[in-house]
């Protein structure tokens, strides 16, 4: 501790003996921005030396284009950007989708009507700031990238490298966004953006506009801004998916004497006992000596057998249910941002500025679950039941008859308000500068889950489960039944709730001394302290017992039936319409619910009886100082420039959990991380057009606050598998850390066109795995004691590496009408490699595997068409990316225990026509194609997309016309 504060006291008087005269006014800038990163390469850039007195203005698409490239070629770091067209033009509708053309990230989760996630050359986690300050949603150690509006975004930079003056969290990267502030203008100017966007899947229209007025002043007190910039979006959206459930072990159509099993009986495990020679309990009848959730999964090979009550038995493998979902959604995002700018004199600027983002969003889910495991009577359909895929034991085909499924209504409320106030100094001081920067933010998200079940037993089930593309097909013996609320007993109610919270004080200084000759051209040094609080709270409540109420569906109120209709828009041989249980009315009328349930469930409460439970407060304290050197030297008469310096971390968390499962116990206490954090870059000029860079850097990923918690969330035995499951955090889990390796090339061959390439290697320490173990917890009201609980350890290491390739080219030689055509692209081939424990019962390790990363593909591109002339810009952009490991199945089945999403790829454009200086007309189409989201069960060699096919989700296709008007 004593040599953490001498550091930091060092630091700090290193920082205000650079205090002296003033020089001439720049630009205010939060620390740690891309543009305090950006300068120009020593001896004149590759861009002063390509352009020449030539140079031209371009504006629209090609601008956006170029000014992107701009930015990367004068950072120091290895960065990629995106710049809006114009003012309220970002080419997207949320940033999520506009980052999905930048080299080496990867865009998916596209379901919802948006693109959900990303990830950095295949890691999920980069650090996100806002004007150079982190921003967070709640108690997550990020912000949600799509809840910040296209609108009023001016640029978003994408650092695949850190420096010692970089924030250190986030293994991917950063992504940094930057909203405008009044100095970026000279004077009065206004604009206003409306669009409407229709989604077809939804067959809705919906508003997303926005408006920013800005001005500044000469002033006696001196140079003075004020900007405001507003943004309101809606979506009204539908998702469709249909799903072919996991596969468990059947008998066949003549199992052994012995064995206990009529033909096609589910075989259900035996349960383990490592206490055994075989490693599970005794034989018996009907019972097979087989482990749920094992890697490769069961045997699929033809005649593939199991000891079943001690009997060698043949099985088959076939999906035990079918499902489809038909979610209706309404998302809302709000947003304001706002600055005040001050510049006294030529040497000093203050900006005090705020930030809100709400997010409304109501999600209605019609589930329709049957199951297809039941051997009973075939109903009015006596004969064969079955059929194979050729050369495996898998059933294809069956129909079943007196199958008992399932219609569950759940609506799903969701309100956050994050908001960031800030304030920041910058101090021109002789050949240097001080900055500083202060900011408060506070998140809130408060969630509602209601939900109704509806069952009933059908006469009969045919199923296919993949009929064509790994889409299943499914049909009732009588569909329009499914329509009949007579035909439904209603069933169980699930009333649940949370509210997490989250708020920080952050407090930074930064200070930098320039030289114009010599070795040492900058040296900079800056602190960081941060105060961050974060809380979580629950409550949930089930009449889930003995059927649920048990009631003729048609007896309850109408209000409480919904219908869809027009379901999976003829892409499946699937049921269309079917009735259940109206999510609005019960989210609308959930004590009348609540009182309904009482009559059978005294133990139901209602709203003025509930309350939220705490789940976990949590305080922490960071601070960081870092000291970093800009030198400069010649070789071969070229300019290489050095960036080098070191980062110090300490992180002090203090926390409180709490055990909902005996009787609200509570644990306390405290944990301690330091790290120094070393980074360096080298840029060296090779001409004057080839630019080659080499990073060595360390950074840390941090545990969510969430899988710090120890206690137990549990689910009760839903498979009848003789044990439930749960999760739980670990109160021992550490950061993750990665030394990073880069080295790239670029070529900067005309005034807009460049060749660009990079190697990279992340070594990984401390990777965050699942441990398994069986434990018993008493009095959790579940129907069972014994659980399969998953916990995260740092128990892996990996290595992740690959290149990348990208280009932008803007031809100067064609047709006067084609002038302005260009095109940029890239593709990223990565390869990675982590160690998985496998552990026992007891959670001890018994082995080890190799594995890929979660959410990696091996390779993914994208390409973009740009044409800017005269009035009109348009892009043609096609994203793709290759198969990749998505997650783990629950471990309750006979399948291999991967899930697989099949390759990703969306096909979009955009055009936009000014019919003024400052009018004009946009057109943006997205999913052109119609793509889908499928996924499937593989690992290894064990598991395809055809025999094993899971789940197909539509995404939808969206229009946009719009008008933008700017005046500046």
């Amino acid at each position: 501790m004593a040599m953490k504060a001498a550091f930091l006291v060092s630091v700090s008087a290193g920082s205000l003996l650079l205090a002296g005269a003033a020089a001439a006014q720049e630009a205010p800038l939060a620390p740690g921005t891309a543009a305090q990163q950006s300068q120009p390469a020593p001896g004149g850039s590759p861009s002063e030396d390509a352009a020449g007195a030539d140079d031209i203005v371009v504006t629209g698409v090609r601008a956006s284009i170029i000014g992107a490239l701009n930015v990367k070629r004068d950072s120091v770091q290895i960065v990629d950007s995106i710049v809006a067209e114009d003012v309220g033009k970002l080419p997207d509708n949320n940033v999520v989708e506009a980052l999905q053309r930048v080299t080496g990230v990867q865009v998916t989760d596209r379901g919802n009507a948006e693109a959900g996630a990303l990830s950095i050359r295949g890691l999920t986690d980069p650090l996100t700031t806002l004007n150079g300050r982190i921003i967070f949603t709640t108690t997550g150690q990020s912000f949600a990238l799509q809840d910040i509006p296209a609108n009023l975004v001016k640029r978003v930079d994408v650092y695949k490298t850190r420096a010692a003056d970089q924030i250190e969290t986030g293994l991917a990267g950063q992504i940094d966004v930057f909203t405008r502030r009044p100095f970026d203008f000279d004077g009065f100017a206004i604009s206003a953006v409306a669009r409407g966007i229709y989604n077809e899947q939804a067959d809705t229209f919906n508003p997303n506009v926005s408006a920013l007025i800005s001005d500044r002043w000469e002033t006696g007190i001196g140079d003075v801004g004020v900007l405001v910039n507003a943004s309101y979006a809606r979506t009204k959206f539908r998702t469709m998916s249909v799903a072919a459930g996991a596969q468990v072990p059947f008998a066949t159509e003549t199992p052994p004497a012995g064995s206990g099993l009529t033909p096609l009986q589910r075989i259900f495990p035996l349960a383990p006992d490592v206490n055994s020679a075989t490693g599970f309990a005794p034989a018996a009848p009907g019972l097979g000596a087989w482990s749920p959730g094992t890697r490769e999964g069961l045997p699929y090979a033809p005649g593939s057998t199991m000891l079943v009550n001690g009997v060698d038995t043949p099985y088959y493998l076939s999906r035990d249910a079918v499902f489809s979902g038909d979610l209706y959604g309404k998302r809302e995002r709000p947003a304001v941002n706002a600055a005040l700018q001050w510049s006294p004199n030529s040497s000093s600027t203050y900006t005090a500025e705020f930030f809100w983002s709400g997010f409304r969003q109501t999600t209605y889910n019609s589930l329709m679950f049957s199951f297809v495991d039941w051997w009973g009577s075939l109903g009015a359909n006596p004969g064969s039941t079955i059929s194979l895929y050729p050369e495996t034991n898998i059933i294809k085909t069956r129909s079943v008859g007196d199958v008992f499924g399932f219609n569950s209504g759940d609506l799903t409320r969701a309100t956050t308000d994050s908001f960031v106030y800030a304030l920041n100094g910058k101090w021109d001081v002789g050949n240097g500068k001080i900055v500083a920067d202060a900011a408060y933010q506070t998140s809130r998200n408060d969630t509602t889950f209601t939900a109704m079940r509806i069952n009933r037993v059908a006469s009969r089930i045919d199923v296919d489960f993949n009929a064509r593309d790994g889409i299943p097909s499914y049909n009732f013996s009588d569909n329009a039944l499914l329509l009949d609320p007579g035909q439904w007993t209603a069933g169980e109610f699930y009333d649940n709730a949370n509210r997490d919270t989250g708020s920080a004080f952050t407090a930074t200084v930064d200070a930098d001394q320039s030289w114009d000759s010599g070795f040492f051209r900058k040296i900079k040094a800056g602190l960081r302290y941060d105060a961050r609080k974060a809380a979580s709270e629950v409550r949930t409540q089930a009449a889930d017992a003995n059927g649920g109420l048990g009631v003729n569906f048609a007896t309850l109120s109408d209000s409480l039936r919904y219908v869809n209709k027009g379901f999976f828009d003829g892409a499946a041989d699937v049921p269309t319409s079917w009735v259940n249980a109206n999510g609005y009315y019960l989210a609308n009328n959930t004590d009348e619910i609540r009182r309904l349930y009482q009559t059978k469930f005294p133990n139901i409460l209602t709203a003025d009886q509930l309350s939220l439970t705490r789940v976990f407060d949590i305080s922490e304290k960071t601070m960081s100082a870092y000291v970093q050197a800009d030198a400069e030297l010649s070789i071969f008469g070229r300019p290489l420039s050095i960036e080098a310096g070191a980062r110090y971390v300490d992180v002090d968390t203090d926390f409180t959990f709490v055990d909902r499962y005996s009787a609200g116990a509570q644990l306390r206490g405290s944990q301690t991380t330091s790290k120094l954090l070393p980074s360096a870059t080298i840029r060296y000029d090779i001409t004057r057009t080839l630019r080659a860079r080499f990073n060595y850097g360390k950074t840390l990923r941090r545990p969510a606050f969430g899988d710090l918690n120890p206690n137990y969330n549990l689910t009760g035995d839903l498979t009848s598998v003789g044990y439930g499951t749960g999760s739980s955090g670990n109160i021992n889990l550490r950061p993750t850390q990665s030394t990073n390796y880069d080295l790239g090339l670029e070529w900067y061959f005309d005034r807009d066109s460049a060749l660009y390439g990079t190697l990279f290697r992340r070594e990984i320490d401390g990777l965050v795995v699942g441990a398994r173990s069986r434990v018993t917890v008493l009095n959790t009201g579940l129907n069972t004691s014994s659980f399969v609980v998953n916990r995260p350890e740092n128990a892996s290491n990996g290595v992740l590496k690959g290149a990348e390739l990208g280009f932008v080219y803007f031809p100067h030689y064609l047709p006067s009408f084609l002038d302005g055509l260009g095109a940029q692209g890239s593709v990223t081939i990565l390869d990675s490699s982590q160690n998985v424990p496998e552990f026992d019962e007891a959670g001890a390790v018994v082995g080890q595997l190799r594995s890929s990363f979660f959410g990696v593909s091996d390779l993914s591109y994208n390409a973009t068409l740009a044409y800017d002339h005269g009035p009109i810009g348009a892009r043609l952009s096609y994203v793709w990316r290759k198969e990749f490991l998505q997650r783990n199945e629950a471990a309750l089945f006979a399948n291999p225990i991967g899930v697989w999403r099949r390759p990703d790829k969306s096909l979009d454009f955009q055009l936009t026509a000014k019919l003024t200086d400052d009018l004009g007309l946009t057109f943006d189409a997205t999913n052109l194609t119609k793509a889908k989201q499928q996924e499937y069960y593989r690992f290894d060699s064990a598991g395809n997309q055809d025999q094993f096919n899971l789940g197909t989700l539509l995404i939808p296709r969206t229009f946009a016309i719009g008008v933008r008007y700017t005046f500046d």
